[in-house]
């Protein structure tokens, strides 16, 4: 079956008006649209970058959501209040509750949603400070970012939205200092103003702008960055013009698993260890629960002092996270029949190893983590060779603060009043995961937040016509 390619309109093909513009076509920005497209809009989406997607694309675990189909499917009872209760707590209950009793509440639909659109989520795994099978992903356990950005143009495609690349979106109109009315926007063929009715900033983050990293967290300013090019925070820089309000800024999540040592950093996908790989110190020795949060996680390894720690696993945990096979396409994983030999690949104490191994296989086998306490990612032992390891060191990835807003993803101006015609979704705006992202809460964020912002844009539209 030939793979699907997208090709995006010719900037010749933008209209003078819209009733919705939708700025970055990652995964909320590509949600919103096919919902307001749905419910009758005319809407377009500008995207900066010639490649769309942006940091989507690179999401590898999965989207979470309690109280599935999926999981109940599985045999997983689960409910909202865990869900709720361990976010709040990975976040340091520094979430906004309105925020995320939202998300939570809306988590299982929006697996319904895209099932709807022949996006098909059905196989689950478990991300660190989750206590459940949580994470959704395809059948074919394939990183879920690009599955869904191809899943969501298919749509896209088939309904004619048009989706417009290399066109950035230098400025927002503001009437009177009131309603949002407009964008300023920069084509291979020039400059263009555009009327709107309704414009969501669906931008993304930060992560690869050393500019606001400097600014806000000075001593991330040396980190590598899992993110694309394009995550620099322009959508923020528009917002701000507009006088909107932007919050916990300083809230710059370290992914505790990158590949660093090339030019190129490569995220690797907390779902490994959800599908029991263990991390190892230059002795060969664990020094963490490794589905604690992010934040522990990444302060637990850059304590080590040793340039980074090596994650460990077998062929049995390689069959269930597929994403490793592009890894070792890419030369990143270390192989060996026995432990011992992948310990002499990556100069680690093979002793040390087989019995670091031996004692977490023992730790499975009776269902008690004595060392550290791990409870989740244990479906599965050390067991089955080859062996593998991969060299890994925390990395800056993802940027939790961003514009104020509220539930319906209204944009708030520095007085807290609501800034009418604009909304934000995604990693651009700020507030619902505290100060620590829990893994496959950003993908799950992009389709809550981008169907909420397409069906709050679709409602004003409507009443202000």
């Amino acid at each position: 079956m030939a793979k699907f390619v997208f090709t995006p309109n010719d900037s010749s093909e933008i209209a003078n008006d819209y009733d919705a513009v939708i700025i970055g076509a990652g995964g909320a920005g590509l949600t919103a649209a096919i919902q307001a497209n749905e419910l009758g809009l005319k809407v377009a989406v500008f995207e900066k970058n010639a490649e769309l997607g942006g940091n989507t694309n690179r999401a590898s675990s999965g989207m979470n959501a309690s109280e599935s189909l999926v999981q109940i499917n599985e045999g997983i009872i689960d409910n909202k209040e865990d869900f709720y209760e361990e976010t709040l707590k990975g976040g340091g209950r520094l979430n906004d509750p309105e925020l995320l009793r939202y998300f939570v509440d809306h988590s299982a639909l929006a697996i319904d949603w895209l099932s709807d659109h022949g996006i098909e989520l059905t196989n689950l795994t478990i991300t660190g400070g989750m206590s459940k099978k949580r994470a959704h992903r395809p059948a074919s356990m394939a990183p879920v970012g690009n599955y869904l950005v191809s899943g969501a143009l298919e749509q896209i495609q088939k309904e004619n939205i048009p989706v417009f690349n290399n066109t950035k979106v230098t400025k927002l109109i503001r009437a009177d200092k009131q309603r949002v009315t407009g964008v300023e926007v920069e084509t291979p063929a020039g400059t263009k103003t555009v009327s709107a009715k309704a414009i969501l900033l669906a931008s993304g983050g930060f992560g690869s702008s050393k500019e606001l990293i400097k600014k806000y967290r000075p001593d991330l300013v040396d980190f590598k960055t899992t993110n694309q090019p394009g995550a620099t925070g322009d959508g923020l820089k528009l917002a701000e013009e507009v006088d909107a309000q932007l919050e916990q800024m300083d809230f710059i999540q370290v992914h505790p698993t990158a590949q660093t040592d090339t030019d190129h950093v490569y995220l690797i996908g907390e779902g490994l260890r959800g599908e029991g790989a263990i991390l190892v110190n230059k002795s060969g020795k664990r020094f963490v629960n490794e589905m604690n949060t992010r934040k522990i996680v990444s302060n637990a390894i850059n304590d080590l002092h040793e340039g980074g720690a090596y994650l460990i696993f077998d062929q049995g945990i390689r069959e269930n996270f597929t994403a490793v096979e592009f890894y070792d396409h890419v030369g990143l994983v270390s192989h060996g029949n026995t432990l011992q030999e992948v310990a002499q690949a990556i100069d680690v104490d093979g002793d040390n190893l087989q019995a670091t191994v031996d004692t977490w296989n023992d730790a499975i086998n009776q269902k008690n983590d004595a060392q550290f306490g791990r409870t989740t990612g244990m479906d599965r032992s050390i067991t089955k060779g080859p062996f593998f390891a991969i060299h890994i060191n925390p990395a800056i990835h993802y940027t939790m603060g961003g514009i104020h807003i509220t539930p319906k993803t209204e944009a708030l101006d520095t007085d807290g009043n609501v800034i009418p015609g604009l909304y934000a979704a995604g990693e651009v705006s700020g507030g619902l995961h505290g100060n620590n992202r829990i893994g496959g809460n950003s993908i799950a964020e992009t389709v809550i937040f981008g169907r909420q912002a397409g069906m709050q844009m679709t409602d004003y539209v409507r009443n202000n016509k």
